[in-house]
């Protein structure tokens, strides 16, 4: 399930126009890391893994679609921030690429 998700945040970040190749770049280098670490913490935190991969996909989801809403965009990253909230110390790593993710899609203008 989380594969799948993540798989197909990356089919829909790959169909970006070549406009915007740097924040596409960055996005898949960003979701490549999410994976490591969203595979990681599934061995532990099933659940939590879950929503994260969720909360990514939709935050992409709204911050790429064609007739965008700011308001659905803000509150899927918000979901996607929270997500992560309490694995700080655990897993370090994926709260930056999560924030990074969070950042990169609250400031897209595809």
């Amino acid at each position: 399930m989380i594969e799948d998700t993540i798989a197909r945040l990356e089919a829909t970040i790959k169909k970006i126009g070549a406009a915007s190749f740097g924040k596409k770049a960055e996005l898949l280098r960003l979701l490549a890391t999410l994976r490591r670490e969203v595979e990681q913490l599934s061995k532990t935190h099933a659940e939590q893994a879950r929503s994260i991969a969720g909360f990514t996909e939709v935050a992409a989801h709204e911050s790429l679609r064609r007739d965008k809403s700011p308001e659905l965009r803000e509150l899927s990253v918000t979901g996607l921030s929270l997500s992560v909230r309490g694995f700080e110390a655990s897993h370090p790593e994926l709260v930056e690429s999560v924030n990074e993710i969070c950042s990169l899609l609250s400031s897209i203008g595809i």
